[in-house]
C-alpha cells in the first residue's frame, strides 16, 4: 500500500509518521531506529507518547498502524541508554527510599508512554516483523489488533535479565492471549516462540509469508475500519476496553448509559440511509 506524502503535521527524529495515499484517515507510525534495532531510548519513549497524544487529539485520524523500520520491529528497550551513567545519576541516592521512588516515577512514565495505544480513541493495528523482543511485547498487547510474519520470533525477555516485566507485558498479555498457562510459561521461561505458536495461542489473529503482505493486510484492514462512522468505533474500542477490566453487569451498565448519549448520533441515520440505499455512507470527522 502506497503512502502519501502528508505527515499531517508529525515530525520526530525516531518515528516515521505519515498516513496511507487515498486513505489520509489512517496514518503509519514506523519506529524509525533501525541501527539501534528500534530498541527504544528515553527519547523513543517521549516521542511515542507525544505522537498517540497527537492522534488521539486530531479528528482527521479515524485508524493507526505500528510498525517497525528495518529488519525487525524492536529489540526492546536501549538498556545501555536508559541505564547509561549519565542517566542512573539522575535517580542514584544514598537513601534507597528516595531513589526507589525516582526510579518508580521513571517506571510509570515508561508505561505512561505505551499506554497511550491503549486509550487511545482510535483502533491501532500491531504490524509485527523479525523479532519483536522484552518492551516490543510491551507494546503490541497495547495494541487492538496484531499481525504478524510467520517467522516473527517473540520472547517475554526480562526473566533472563534478572527482573519481572514492568511496562505492561505482565498486566495485558494474559487478557490478550487464550491460555493463562502459556502466557505464565513464556514469562517464566523467556523462551522464543514464533508467529505460528502466537497465532495458536490468540496473541496474533493472522500471519503472513512476507513483511509485504504483513504490510498489505494492515493497510486494507486499517482502510476498512476508517471506513466505519468514527462515534460507532470510537465507542467500540471503549466499552471493550472497559467491559474486559469490570464484570458483565458494570459492562452492561455502563454501556447502557454510554449509549444514552451516543445513539443520538447523526451517524445512524447516515448508516442506514447508505444500506438501504446500497451506497457508501460518508461520516464527519470527530
Amino acid at each position: 500500500m502506497k503512502e502519501s506524502n502528508n505527515i499531517i503535521n508529525y515530525s520526530y527524529d525516531l518515528l516515521e509518521v505519515s498516513s496511507l495515499a487515498g486513505a489520509e484517515e489512517v496514518v503509519k507510525v514506523c519506529f524509525n531506529r533501525p541501527n539501534k534495532r528500534n530498541a527504544f531510548s528515553r527519547k523513543m519513549f517521549e516521542e511515542y507518547r507525544n505522537c498517540f497524544q497527537k492522534i488521539k487529539n486530531d479528528p482527521l485520524v479515524k485508524c493507526v498502524i505500528v510498525c517497525g523500520s528495518g529488519p525487525i520491529f524492536s529489540a526492546g528497550i536501549d538498556f545501555k541508554e536508559i541505564f547509561e551513567p549519565a542517566a542512573t545519576d539522575e535517580i542514584s541516592s544514598n537513601d534507597p527510599a528516595r531513589n526507589a521512588l525516582k526510579k518508580k516515577d521513571m517506571l510509570l512514565s515508561f508505561q505512561d508512554s505505551l499506554s497511550q495505544a491503549e486509550s487511545c480513541d482510535k483502533p491501532v493495528i500491531m504490524a509485527v516483523h523479525g523479532n519483536c523482543i522484552g518492551l516490543g511485547i510491551d507494546i503490541i498487547t497495547a495494541g487492538d489488533i496484531r499481525l504478524c510474519t510467520k517467522d516473527t520470533k517473540f520472547s517475554v525477555k526480562e526473566v533472563d535479565l534478572a527482573l519481572a516485566a514492568d511496562i505492561g507485558t505482565l498486566q495485558r498479555l494474559p487478557k490478550v492471549v487464550s491460555n493463562h498457562s502459556w502466557a505464565r510459561e513464556v514469562c517464566y521461561t523467556a523462551r522464543v516462540f514464533d508467529g505460528k505458536e502466537a497465532l495458536q495461542f490468540g496473541l496474533v489473529s493472522q500471519i503472513f509469508d512476507t513483511q509485504d503482505g504483513l504490510m498489505e493486510a494492515a493497510s486494507k484492514l486499517a482502510i476498512e475500519i476508517a471506513k466505519k462512522s468514527p462515534i460507532a468505533v470510537l465507542g467500540t474500542k471503549h466499552l471493550l476496553n472497559y467491559s474486559r477490566d469490570h464484570t458483565v453487569s458494570e459492562g452492561l451498565t455502563y454501556t447502557a448509559t454510554w449509549n444514552s448519549v451516543m445513539l443520538q448520533t447523526e451517524d445512524i441515520p447516515t448508516a442506514i440511509e447508505a444500506m438501504m440505499s446500497k451506497s457508501i455512507p460518508k461520516f464527519s470527522k470527530l
